[in-house]
């Protein structure tokens, strides 16, 4: 389950991106702090109302050079963030609606000026098992409001029909819900920044937490990087089982990669990491599905 304070540490790591290295809390945030230590102390005491957790911090503000420098192992607290709240009653997806109404004017990423203006939340089933993850919304997924319904969305759609799913069955999202934006922007898009991924990533684990999903697939380097914290090639972080907030993640390549490429491997690639989550879903997989992409005897 989310804390009150993932969605602080989140923004936090955005804030270290951009180079914020120290900070000034004043007696409110301090309180907040002191407060959030006490309970982590005291896990059977009876908690304290919300609102006086998640009150507003005024007067965060990058504080002059004689302030401790940020440590790697503790990021610092560079600017407070507001609560994501999804109401406690109501449907899985009343909760995500809720989400969704909150990302539309979502200050950590309306403040970064880099983002275009279109919300793009998810799609899919709330209550689904398998939880699809992706970079951005793109052209087609701005004109739509939909994550996944371009070119690249019609490739998952077919993966998934592979798998005996229908798209409504999966819950697909992305890490950035908003389309990152270039000067003189037309049908082009590019890659979220890392300080975008942070901005937004949030939601997402509250996402998570509503769905509750048994698995999640990281479609792409920039999804696993947003979700994970990896670097490097795709090739290399498939193959494995990772985790967010409990729930177990395969990395795979982006079904746009899949249009690029011509390899009859990188196909197969992709389809070994969707039986692998087939498995880890305890749904069947036939020899027929085995074979898909093998070379033919």
């Amino acid at each position: 389950m989310s804390r009150p304070v993932d969605a602080l540490l989140d923004f936090l790591r955005s804030e270290e991106v951009r180079g914020v290295t120290h900070i000034h809390l004043d007696d409110q945030a301090k309180e907040l702090l002191r407060e959030l230590h006490r309970r982590a102390r005291a896990p059977k005491q009876a908690p304290a109302r919300a609102t006086s957790v998640s009150a507003p911090v005024a007067a965060i503000a990058e504080e002059p050079a004689s302030s401790s420098p940020v440590s790697a192992a503790a990021p610092p607290v560079a600017a407070f963030v507001p609560a994501i709240s999804a109401p406690a009653a109501g449907s899985a997806a009343e909760k995500i609606a809720a989400l969704a109404a909150q990302a539309e004017n979502w200050a950590p990423a309306r403040k970064l000026g880099t983002l275009r203006t279109t919300m793009v939340f998810s799609t899919g089933s709330p209550e689904a098992d398998l939880m699809l993850v992706g970079e951005a919304p793109g052209y087609q997924e701005e004109l739509q409001r939909e994550p996944f319904v371009g070119p690249a969305g019609q490739k998952l759609n077919d993966i998934l029909k592979a798998m005996g799913l229908a798209r409504e069955q999966a819950y697909i999202s992305n890490i950035v819900k908003f389309r990152p934006a270039t000067p003189g922007q037309t049908t082009n898009n590019r890659k979220p920044t890392l300080e975008e991924m942070a901005s937004c990533l949030s939601f997402v684990r509250a996402e998570v937490e509503i769905v509750k999903p048994h698995c999640i697939v990281a479609l792409g380097g920039t999804a696993a990087e947003g979700l994970l914290g990896l670097t490097g090639s795709v090739s290399a972080m498939r193959g494995k089982w990772y985790e967010f907030n409990g729930i177990p993640v395969r990395v795979t390549y982006h079904p746009s990669y899949l249009l690029r490429s011509t390899s009859v491997r990188d196909k197969r690639a992709v389809w070994e990491d969707m039986m692998e989550a087939m498995e880890k879903l305890g749904m069947p997989v036939s020899d027929k599905q085995r074979s898909f992409f093998l070379p033919k005897a």
